[in-house]
Parts: structure tokens; sequence; C-alpha cells
């Protein structure tokens, strides 16, 4: 039996995390009930990733359907250009990846981080002090630091809506163009706090 847990093909889902998603330069392909996923690691109707996509079916869990975009999300651009199926990555990038989708929840309309965490625990999600939310508020300071140093994530928890790297090259530019001359960049904010 299948648990009770929000899935992709629910109208307030779909339309949302399609555009949450865009925001990190990412693409939800909705495939139709009972197609084969491509990128499945997990088989259907868990979602799947090739490239910068999210490929899901409406009965695809939203947790499965986070969990695929965190690792996009959160993985280094060389390994994301070539990505099927296979996330791949390391134990912190694997925690990291479980708290980012726990964020993300919070960007979508009437989901939120305590809905998917029980949506996780009801479909198996395993921590070591037995929920998905002690793990978030009691043990997932590596996962924290994983996404701050990534700049995934700033210090109060706020969404970046970049993926790993991409701000690089936009810090290098501004380090460089600060560095050889005191003229700020032509973009740069004329903020007097910064």
């Amino acid at each position: 039996m299948t648990p009770d847990v929000l899935e992709c093909g629910q109208p307030a889902i779909e339309g949302p995390l399609r555009q949450l998603l865009g925001r990190y330069g990412l693409k939800l392909v909705m495939h139709p009930p009972g197609a084969a996923l491509p990128g499945t690691w997990w088989g259907e109707p868990e979602a799947g990733i090739i490239g910068h996509t999210v490929h899901v079916r409406p009965d695809t869990p939203l947790h499965s359907a986070l969990h695929e975009a965190s690792h996009l999300i959160c993985m280094e651009p060389q390994r994301r250009a070539t990505l099927h199926t296979n996330a791949g990555g390391d134990d912190l990038e694997e925690c990291g990846v479980c708290y980012l989708q726990i964020l993300l929840a919070d960007a979508l309309p009437g989901v939120g981080r305590e809905r998917l965490m029980r949506d996780m625990d009801a479909w198996g999600y395993s921590f070591r002090l037995g929920s998905t939310a002690r793990w978030f508020d009691e043990d997932a300071d590596d996962a924290r630091v994983f996404l701050r140093s990534e700049g995934l994530i700033d210090s109060r928890e706020r969404l970046s809506f970049a993926c790993r790297g991409a701000l690089e090259t936009a810090r290098d530019a501004t380090l460089r163009s600060t560095s050889q001359d005191a003229t700020p960049p032509e973009n740069a904010s004329q903020d007097p706090m910064r």
C-alpha cells in the first residue's frame, strides 16, 4: 500500500513546483500516468533526473521530486552537465540534499516543511534520531554548513535560488574587477551597506 503523501500531479502542486524549479534554471517534465520515467534511480513512481531536468508523473511523490531537484542544485556543475539517473555525491552532499528539499517545501504554497517531513517519514526515509523532524532540528549541522558554504542558503536559511557553482563565476568576476581597480562593476548595487 502506498502511503498518503503529496503528489506532483495535484493541481495545487504542479504549477508552483514548476515555477520553483525554474528559479534554479531547472525544468520539470510531467509524464502521463503510468508512463516510464526517464532517469529514475528508485523506479516509478519516484522522480528521475537527467541533465537539468526532473522527470515526474502525476503519482510521483512531491518529496521525491524535491529530493531529486535538490541533488541537481547541490551537485558540482561538471557532474550536473553529464548527469543521467545516478546523482552520485558523498554523504555530506546527501545530507545537504535532504535538508534543502525540506527548505524548498517552504517555498511551495500549502506545503511547508512540517508536511514534507511527515511525508518523508511515511515514505520510509531513515534518520539516526528516528524521524526527519528530529534530524532536521537536532542533527543536521553538517548539512547547514554544507549548504551555506556552497552559497545555496544564507545564514538565515533563505534560499539563494542558484545551483552549486553558479555564484562562483559572479563572485570571481566581482573580485577581479574590484582588485584590479577601485571601480565597482556597472551592475553593482548602490546600497551603502555593501
